[in-house]
């Protein structure tokens, strides 16, 4: 986040619209891993162990979806790499955003619905 927040303040207001999607990206991950410490740290007041069955299980079936998902989304970096006039280390660096993202929303997504019978 440091590094983020000096790279914010050190490119000043001409901000381009891909660098504000990637700071909005960043942000995500960020109230993620909060929002995913603050379980941890409620779950250890409260004795309970914070590594149990469910949450194991909500992570490998979020991070499968979030497999099969980013195949995609690298389909598309790379269809998309072509027409656009980026450098290579900012396809990889937005690749590897999207598919933190990707994990993000897919874990936010299995956990609200829970797991179904299998």
């Amino acid at each position: 986040m440091i590094t983020t927040i000096i790279w914010i303040t050190n490119t000043g207001s001409d901000l381009k619209r891909a660098e504000l999607a990637e700071f909005g990206i960043i942000l995500l991950l960020v109230a993620f891993a909060l929002f995913f410490g603050y379980k941890r740290i409620q779950s250890h007041k409260t004795g309970e162990p914070q590594e149990d069955e469910m949450s194991k299980k909500i992570l490998r079936t979020s991070s499968s979806y979030s497999y099969y998902i980013s195949l995609y989304w690298w389909l598309a970096v790379m269809y998309f790499s072509d027409k656009v006039k980026y450098e290579t280390h900012t396809l990889i660096g937005a690749g590897i955003l999207g598919m933190a993202a990707i994990f993000a929303i897919s874990w936010v997504i299995v956990y609200l619905r829970g797991i179904r019978n299998e």
